[in-house]
């Protein structure tokens, strides 16, 4: 398995977990078996804290896994203490939101609801740098940092391998100025830049659309391993919110169809957006 380290910790939890669950066992009669407590077991299927090799060795031999499937956990565990490139620009990248840039970073698609901003993987550096100069969380020498991680995560896009990536934008977007009328103009024409990639498709929910089933911003990552479920992402202005069972997704899934089946086609998305930008920033 290739990917981020957050991916791996993920999938290492997801399979120790399943393999408990196959021999029908609670965290805490495996505990009393390795003589551990069940939190530590309840830590290791949640990713919540360390995991050391020689822990998942000694599961897979009370599970008695193949030596194939021991030695990959055993894998999973070691390269998930790497550290990510992002984390080396410390402060810019909160704690909060490495954790999805790790999955981010392993994505095969993402699926994305915008209602007052601009997509983080479509924005200029110029507007991503307002937008975090405004939130004020950030030291002025970390906002440099910050943007560049975006633009390396932009990067990622036209790679190959890199994710399909599906925005939903409300019109209302285009329209909330940031920074000055020339920032926006470079940025609505990024937006069409990034909407023509093979891998993009861009739709605009317009004013006129009435009721759609959305209450805020969130992105459902996918994952090109089956045993890797979606994941439902929602940031506030401190934290984060990552929703992974099933239900939650499936709720998320088909909100997010719905809003596809109300928001403008893609082509009559980009003809909206090079309207605004002709009308309002030229």
């Amino acid at each position: 398995m290739s990917g981020s380290p957050t991916a791996r910790r993920r999938r290492l939890a997801i399979e120790l977990k399943k393999l408990r669950e196959d021999h029908k066992l609670t965290c805490l009669q495996v505990g009393q078996a390795l003589d551990w407590s069940g939190s530590k077991v309840n830590r290791l299927e949640t990713g919540s804290g360390r995991v050391q090799p020689s822990d998942v060795d000694a599961l897979c031999r009370f599970y008695n896994t193949t030596d194939e499937l021991r030695e990959f956990l055993k894998a999973l565990a070691k390269d998930s203490k790497v550290r990510g490139w992002w984390q080396a620009h410390g402060a810019g990248v909160p704690q909060w939101f490495s954790i999805y840039i790790g999955l981010e970073q392993d994505a095969s698609s993402l699926r994305q609801y915008q209602c007052e901003l601009v997509p983080g993987l479509m924005q200029t550096p110029e507007y991503a740098a307002e937008l975090h100069r405004a939130s004020k969380q950030l030291a002025a020498s970390d906002v440099e940092r910050a943007v560049d991680v975006r633009m390396e995560r932009q990067a990622r896009l036209a790679r190959p391998g890199g994710p399909n990536l599906w925005c939903i934008i409300h019109e209302s977007v285009l329209h909330h100025v940031v920074g000055n009328r020339s920032l926006m103009r470079d940025q609505l024409q990024r937006m069409l830049d990034v909407a023509a990639m093979r891998n993009v498709t861009l739709q605009v929910l317009p004013f006129d659309a009435g009721t759609y089933p959305a209450t805020g911003a969130f992105t459902i990552l996918g994952f090109p391993e089956q045993e890797d479920p979606d994941v439902v992402y929602r940031d506030g202005l401190t934290d984060a919110i990552y929703l992974e069972v099933p239900g939650d997704v499936d709720e998320y899934t088909r909100a997010y169809d719905n809003l596809r089946a109300v928001a403008s086609s893609p082509p009559r998305s980009t003809a909206l957006i090079k309207r605004v930008l002709e009308e309002r920033y030229q």
